[in-house]
């Protein structure tokens, strides 16, 4: 009998010690903060087809033990059941916290873009907020097919992506990217904007086109419908724009160099050959010289009504334009901005 008893003293002292080196394990493993970092939260993205190697590499900086989160990961089986996307780490949680996290806390990205000059340039931006590499978002972008079913063609294809904040998930596809940007554009196009469009008897890719050069031409948003009326009244009275930023793009277009800084037009540059130029061909350009924003677009559909039919910079207020009814007063004016222009020595 004493050794019966001695026999279960020892099983249960065993399971005892069992227990607690099990409930040591749990705690140093799975219920102890595995955090590094100091920030409130840290950002991972774990690419499409990554290998749990891979997924160890991206969280090894910001863990104190990446064994104790590799032991855990294996007991849940996250190894084999990786999900790509971009998710959020928050300070001080565990092992358990995090690999949850990681599997079903996929959290959305917000991407940002303005002031692209060319479908290769908005590519390019994208592509360092996205997965997706920039040479898949541009062959989305000029798809064919795609494009003439959407209504757009080479040219205008640009005036789809309206320059906005927007909330989309890392991993998206570059096609899935460019559906979305076609959707929020025929969103954008709401009936109001379209019946102002109709009105000034221009298509939507006009608005967009000509919205480009007002949005070249100043960067004080408080001035763009000032400046788009200009432009409308010309338009009206089937006078050319002779907009100068249309002869910087077209030159950049003909010199196949966009990464050229041109700072003033020269009368030689009146003379390039290019649909684009605006003082050689009557109307909108074939499609917008760079990606106008909202307030450049609705300073069209807006525009301020008034008489001026010409401006030119001001050197009195820097950033704005002085605006002229007649050639005559128009010609005081350039002379006035050029003599200024030539004492700062800009050639070009």
């Amino acid at each position: 009998m004493k050794n019966l008893k001695k026999i279960l003293l020892g099983v249960a002292l065993i399971g005892m010690i069992a227990m607690a080196v099990f409930a040591y394990y749990v705690y140093q493993n799975i219920l102890v903060p595995n955090t590094a970092f100091n920030n409130a939260e840290a950002h991972v993205y774990i690419e499409t087809g990554a290998s749990f190697n891979e997924v160890k590499e991206e969280l090894e900086p910001l863990l104190k033990s990446i064994e104790t989160f590799e032991r855990v990961a294996k007991r849940k089986g996250y190894v084999n059941n990786i999900r790509p996307g971009h998710y959020i780490i928050k300070k001080g949680m565990n092992n358990n916290e995090i690999i949850n996290s990681i599997r079903i806390g996929r959290v959305p990205i917000k991407i940002r873009f303005n002031n692209q000059e060319r479908l290769e340039n908005l590519a390019g931006h994208l592509a360092n907020q996205l997965e997706t590499d920039s040479i898949s978002l541009l062959q989305a972008m000029r798809d064919s097919s795609f494009l003439k079913a959407a209504g757009f063609n080479s040219n205008t294809a640009l005036g789809m992506y309206i320059p906005n904040t927007y909330e989309i998930y890392w991993t998206t596809s570059a096609v899935e990217f460019r559906d979305k940007m076609l959707r929020e554009y025929n969103s954008f196009w709401n009936e109001d904007r379209s019946a102002k469009a109709e009105q000034l008897e221009l298509s939507r890719d006009e608005v967009m086109a000509l919205a480009a050069i007002v949005q070249k031409e100043t960067t004080k948003v408080e001035e763009r419908p000032r400046v788009a009326g200009l432009y409308i009244n010309r338009i009206k009275r089937g006078m050319p724009l002779q907009a100068d930023p249309t002869v910087i793009y077209a030159k950049k277009l003909t010199d196949g160099d966009f990464d050229q800084v041109i700072k003033r037009v020269l009368n030689g540059d009146l003379q390039i050959d290019s649909e684009y130029n605006t003082y050689r061909y009557g109307g909108v350009p074939p499609g917008p010289i760079t990606m106008p924003d909202i307030s450049s677009i609705d300073a069209v559909l807006n525009y301020e009504k008034h008489d001026y039919l010409y401006m030119v910079a001001s050197i009195q207020n820097f950033g704005y334009h002085k605006f002229a009814k007649t050639h005559a007063q128009h010609v005081q004016n350039a002379v006035e901005y050029r003599q200024w222009i030539n004492n700062q020595g800009v050639n070009r």
